[in-house]
């Protein structure tokens, strides 16, 4: 089994970030860090006679690292109740992939894969005012189908403050270990 965490923050060493670090503690795994690439828009060509047109940017080099792997952990911050910029820019894009004659399994390579969702937000709720951006993953996983095996709502506004959510951190603890015996077989 083989591990890619999609981190969607901006924030060095945020609270997302920590959050999925303790997931994947110890355990080989990738880190695709979306905000050290440039992946522009979707220009939603699909229904044009042209179609969508090759973009000059790093999206194809960061999906090819994700599509190596089997098991990807998406992690991103809670902006305005749903994913961050850079997570929902990347995840667009998968419009255009579906259409790509370069990758023309796409579909087939993400219904083979096991996902999980990482996301730390400020509310005092945000285990509950989170579950939307739950929602919008289980479709987008549903819609490939995408194993969907998993997420964890933390709480965290201030850098550092997820570490006071030991709710989280056992929930982080308990995927580390799932993922770790997942690894053995």
């Amino acid at each position: 089994m083989s591990i890619a965490v999609i981190y969607g923050g901006t924030r060095p060493n945020g609270n997302t970030e920590y959050l999925a670090e303790r997931a994947v503690k110890g355990l080989e795994a990738e880190r695709i860090i979306l905000k050290d690439y440039t992946i522009r828009p979707i220009e939603d060509l699909r229904h044009s006679e042209q179609g969508f047109q090759p973009v000059d940017d790093d999206y194809e080099a960061v999906i090819d690292r994700m599509l190596a792997h089997d098991t990807i952990i998406f992690a991103t911050p809670i902006y305005w109740y749903g994913m961050s910029g850079l997570m929902k820019n990347f995840i667009d894009r998968w419009s255009q992939t579906l259409r790509d004659e370069k990758r023309p399994h796409f579909r087939e390579k993400m219904a083979a894969k096991t996902a999980y969702v990482i996301a730390v937000g400020g509310d005092d709720d945000s285990h509950l005012k989170g579950l939307p951006l739950i929602q919008q993953f289980q479709h987008i996983f549903g819609f490939f189908g995408t194993r969907y095996d998993g997420y964890i709502l933390g709480k965290g506004n201030r850098p550092g403050d997820v570490r006071k959510d030991q709710r989280a951190l056992l929930l982080a603890e308990q995927l580390r270990e799932k993922l770790s015996l997942a690894g053995e077989k």
